[in-house]
């Protein structure tokens, strides 16, 4: 009996050394990750690996030498099991959130451009070697160099055709319906811009046709980042992409989220400038790029040649200097919202909304009451989406991304966000990319940690009056936003005045001196027509072939007359809504287009 209990003991305490061991090992390896991870500031990292040092030894100690009877010998095991649970948890954890830190900072060096061959259905043509002997249409100078690597890809296949070449997408595209050509080359970034194109024909495009042929292959990802010195002491710029990508980063896409986040963090002031998606602005880019340098565009297209031609031509438009760049996947807004444990928004009188049409990309039935409303994924993607609900259209749309934006940084930065980290490390994976390095992102971390600021959220939207005007990347005529010079002088004096070392009340109250105020560009003339509301419009995305339908008796969206001038606008920066711009000349701007 003796033996035995000797036996048992001896196993006991081989079992002990062994879990002290093992808590030494996860002590040594969790201490090592949060040194690695390089979030927690100087006097909170030594706190926390003494901390963590004290608990470790505690427990290997009363493991090793308290534990006599039978009582201690299960209370102090299963304590000691608890904390390597404890322990190894965490390590993994911190371990994910320093592999995140990577990702996000790996801006890329390449980006991947995707190009089909497109046929209709009824065609006939259901792989590439139905085009042998065929004539396919291609575009003649938009996206050449995609369409040239499709070309040279299928001829090292052995399979040759015709090209017949067209000035746009239009014409294209129609020549495909008229069975000109039984197929053509289009850049899959590109779909979109069909439905930019407003042609009843073409609205059932990704039902009506077929991809015959895919071609992948990628080309270098030129980006310059203008980094400040000491990212906790300097102030700086960043341009906030956001993309509805479905491949990942890497894939051209449209930039149909331009947004300005100007930082000081001495000030502890941050102003965030939005710009609409179909501003019409001069294109700036390399040679080598693909676009057309000089052209005048939306400047969402301009997100087709990278986010490095994006932001060279908001530097133009502003004259200013953008340091770094954010792209943002909006999809994952899902994913990020919910891991926060949802958003509170406040929703200004006259700005509810019933029914969001943008519920038709889920299926849900989202709306919106004046005041505190709290949205969880689906509803806050919905919000920051819709446009069609709203008088000023894509006016608000940008007011309620940047609203969405300040709520997600407000929740995240909230100790509230601990308990929901396993989540949160999960969402934000895939959902931000930027070329801020590790050491500045967190350099920025720690100090947020250690200072605590009590950020200043200042909110400025470009304006400017509807008008339909010529596309460079469409090769016709589409519905754009002609700039509003003001409003582009004052988002520059503001910008310039956050980064000067400005308070946030002094900020706000800047507006532009009329003698700094270029002439605006006059709008293209634009025939009278009658506007008919019909009670059901069904309009399907050309990229996914989902119909969309909009029943407007649930809620009718407000179309007025582009010429209509309002001589009580008020300034877009709805955060200074005591100043009044007798000139400003209000077009209804709402683009019909995809893209919410």
């Amino acid at each position: 009996m003796r033996k035995a209990q000797t036996t048992s003991n001896k196993a006991f305490k081989t079992a002990s050394w062994i879990l002290a061991a093992i808590m030494l090992l996860l002590t040594a390896f969790l201490i090592w990750e949060i040194v690695k991870l390089g979030m927690l500031p100087e006097n909170m990292l030594m706190i926390g690996c003494v901390i963590i040092l004290i608990i470790a030894a505690l427990v290997m100690v009363l493991q090793l030498g308290f534990t006599r009877g039978t009582a201690s010998k299960i209370i102090l095991t299963t304590i000691t099991v608890m904390m390597i649970l404890v322990y190894g948890t965490g390590t993994y954890y911190i371990s994910k959130a320093t592999g995140l830190l990577g990702n996000v900072t790996d801006f890329g060096n390449e980006t991947t451009t995707t190009v089909q061959v497109i046929a209709l259905k009824d065609s006939g043509i259901t792989s590439e070697k139905d085009l042998e002997g065929k004539t396919v249409g291609s575009l003649k100078s938009i996206s050449l160099a995609s369409t040239q690597a499709l070309i040279q890809d299928l001829s090292g296949k052995g399979v040759t055709f015709q090209d017949k070449q067209y000035d746009n997408i239009q014409g294209m595209v129609n020549g495909l319906y008229d069975k000109e050509v039984p197929a053509i080359i289009l850049n899959d970034a590109y779909r979109g811009n069909i439905n930019d194109l407003e042609d009843e024909k073409f609205k059932n495009f990704g039902t009506d046709t077929q991809v015959v042929y895919t071609y992948t292959y990628k080309t270098e990802n030129k980006s310059t980042t203008n980094s400040v010195d000491d990212i906790t002491k300097n102030p700086f710029t960043v341009l906030i992409s956001g993309v509805d990508s479905r491949d990942g980063f890497a894939e051209s896409s449209r930039s149909d989220v331009n947004m300005l986040a100007t930082i000081n963090p001495v000030t502890r002031t941050v102003l965030l400038t939005s710009i609409p998606r179909d501003y019409y602005v001069t294109t700036v880019c390399e040679e080598d790029a693909g676009c057309q340098n000089g052209a005048k565009d939306k400047l969402t297209h301009t997100g087709l040649h990278g986010t490095e031609t994006t932001k060279k031509t908001i530097e133009s438009l502003l004259g200013i200097d953008i340091n770094y760049t954010a792209k943002v996947n909006f999809t994952s807004v899902v994913n990020l919202v919910d891991a926060l444990g949802g958003i509170d928004v406040d929703v200004k009188p006259g700005l509810a909304v019933d029914h969001f049409y943008t519920n038709d990309y889920f299926g849900t039935d989202y709306g919106v009451t004046e005041g505190i409303n709290h949205l969880n994924g689906q509803a806050a993607l919905c919000y920051a989406r819709e446009r069609y609900a709203y008088q000023d259209g894509d006016r608000q749309r940008v007011k309620n991304q940047q609203e969405v934006l300040m709520a997600i940084v407000k929740k995240a930065t909230s100790p509230s966000v601990i308990g929901n980290y396993p989540a949160l490390m999960d969402a934000l994976s895939g959902a931000f990319q930027t070329d801020l390095s590790q050491n500045e992102i967190q350099s920025l971390i720690q100090f947020q940690l250690k200072e605590m600021p009590d950020w200043q959220f200042i909110t400025y939207s470009l304006d400017g009056q509807g008008s339909t005007e010529f596309c460079a990347e469409l090769g016709n005529n589409a519905s754009v936003m002609i700039p509003d010079n003001e409003t582009v002088v004052t988002a520059k004096k503001r910008i310039e005045a956050v980064i000067e070392g400005k308070s946030a009340e002094e900020v706000e109250a800047i507006n532009a001196d009329p003698s700094e105020v270029p002439a605006n560009d006059e709008p293209s003339p634009q025939p009278e027509q009658d506007v008919t509301v019909e009670e059901n419009v069904t309009v399907q995305d050309p990229g996914t072939g989902q119909d969309t339908t909009y029943d407007q008796t649930v809620q009718e969206p407000v179309y007025t007359d582009p010429g209509y001038v309002d001589p009580g606008y008020t300034d877009p920066g709805y955060v200074d809504p005591g100043y009044t711009d007798p000139g400003y000349v209000d077009g209804g701007y709402v683009n019909p287009g995809v893209g919410y």
